[in-house]
């Protein structure tokens, strides 16, 4: 397990995180003009890149890893704590001296941190030739011609409507196994430590029809597990009239496909093909979709249920909507339908505006209520613009906020562990995904419950499934080994 007490924590080390950074793959077709993309934080970023990379395709454009061979490079940025933005800072410093080399270069910023920041990023990062927010990237071959005349170029203007759903994504770093497929972009919900609302606009959903035709042709070049993606996937609702969900619902619509109806159209693609989603707001996930899951084999048995505090009070400042109570009711609720196999994870942020330590405790109890399978934590990073920023003062002391978010952590710990161990001598059937991080000779895969397994490899290869019997548990792995059938 990772442990990266300024920053954050995350129990399983194969999830995601804003130190992650995935970088374009080599397209190596000789004599085009290649793009280079660094993709920071969230999974909607690098499923953007994958939209910018497409868009760019139609222009002549190849990807390629290696910045010093590329005419473009862009940094697909994220602003959801203030270390995301200065790793993107320190990264275009570094990247002065590929400019250096070849002042032929042009260099964007896309995304969260270009559409918080916009024009002034190019006040600030001198480098900087072009600065584009996510509902803009349409328009980057546009820009990409202005930038070529010697004039800088930006573009953050947030669409009501705008999708993408029309574009097939380049997948960049595949594994050929899973995909993620983006269902809904933007953010109703006004939590007041979050910048999410600003950056990418209000709620619209994709049209459920493209979303059916990707999953299948995924499906039908190999791929076996798809996540749908969004800020807030259950409050998807779309209509023939209207795909944003502030005007649909003042509107009457003959016809509405919620985020329960998709699941199921997707499901349908074929029993052979998994289907997750990330990630939900406790307030909008409906037994509907709890019965969904249930219902259909191949809907995976996990959610991503971020509570953030255990403590209602604390829960009323960050504008969460619900209370203690009201979030342990889902809880038990999911539960009741799913079962207590049914993996759950969340996010905590430790030492929130005026946090106590009764209140502190009272996240530390709601936790080991849950029993959660693994959690993304933080400490609170007041972020430029927010509710919270502008109402609250940010007094916790960095010693207190990072003791507390220690004791989440060894919390966390304890309970995954205690929350794998109940998988020892059972059987589960996983997905092999490719080869385990250490070994060669073994092979890993997930469980429905998002567990990862490592086992030997034997003559098994990658996007088969297989069924493994769990020997031993680490924190965040499964030690099996596979039970012919």
């Amino acid at each position: 397990m990772k442990e990266i007490i300024g920053d954050i924590d995350i129990i399983d080390n194969t999830q995601e995180s804003c130190e992650v950074v995935n970088i374009t793959k080599d397209e190596n077709n000789v004599g085009q003009k290649k793009l280079y993309i660094e993709s920071y934080g969230c999974q909607m970023n690098f499923s953007d890149s994958e939209i910018v990379s497409s868009i760019l395709k139609k222009e002549g454009y190849v990807t390629t890893s290696s910045i010093e061979d590329a005419d473009v490079t862009f940094l697909n940025t994220c602003s959801i704590r203030e270390k995301a933005e200065t790793t993107v800072r320190n990264r275009l410093s570094e990247i002065n001296q590929y400019k250096k080399k070849n002042p032929e270069l042009v260099i964007g910023v896309l995304g969260c941190m270009a559409e918080r920041l916009k024009s002034k990023l190019l006040e600030e990062e001198k480098i900087v030739d072009l600065v584009v927010g996510p509902d803009a990237y349409r328009e980057l071959p546009n820009m990409l011609d202005e930038v070529s005349t010697g004039q800088k170029a930006v573009n953050t203007f947030l669409s009501r409507e705008e999708t993408y759903d029309d574009i097939t994504p380049v997948r960049l770093n595949s594994n050929g196994v899973t995909a993620f497929i983006s269902i809904m972009r933007g953010c109703d919900n006004m939590c007041s430590f979050c910048v999410v609302p600003f950056t990418r606009g209000r709620e619209r959903s994709r049209d459920p029809f493209s979303v059916v035709k990707e999953a299948q042709d995924l499906f039908d070049k190999g791929y076996r597990e798809v996540t749908l993606l969004g800020q807030n996937v259950d409050s998807y609702k779309w209509s023939a009239e209207q795909n944003n969900k502030a005007r649909l619902e003042k509107i009457d619509s003959a016809e509405i496909v919620n985020f329960a109806n998709l699941m199921e159209m997707v499901a349908k693609v074929s029993p052979e093909l998994r289907v997750r989603f990330a990630t939900s707001h406790p307030k909008d996930i409906t037994d509907d979709v709890l019965y969904t899951m249930k219902k259909y084999d191949n809907l995976c048995k996990y959610i991503h249920f971020p509570a953030q505090s255990g403590n209602s009070r604390i829960l009323e400042r960050m504008n969460r909507t619900y209370d203690r109570d009201w979030y342990i009711s889902k809880i038990d609720r999911i539960k009741e339908i799913l079962g207590e196999d049914c993996a759950i994870s969340s996010d905590m942020i430790s030492g929130f505006c005026g946090e106590t330590e009764e209140e502190h405790k009272d996240t530390l109890s709601l936790m080991e209520y849950v029993k959660y399978d693994y959690s993304y934590m933080f400490f609170y990073s007041e972020r430029p613009g927010t509710l919270a920023e502008k109402k609250y003062e940010d007094d916790i002391p960095m010693d207190i906020k990072k003791r507390r978010l220690t004791e989440v952590i060894n919390l966390q710990r304890e309970l995954s562990i205690e929350r794998n161990k109940r998988t020892i001598g059972r059987t589960y059937k996983v997905l092999i995904e490719g080869f385990s991080k250490r070994s060669d000779k073994q092979l890993q895969g997930r469980t429905t419950c998002n567990r990862v397994a490592v086992f030997d490899a034997g003559n098994h290869k990658k996007g088969e499934y297989v069924n493994v019997k769990v020997n031993d548990v680490t924190t965040g792995t499964l030690l099996a080994s596979v039970v012919e059938n």
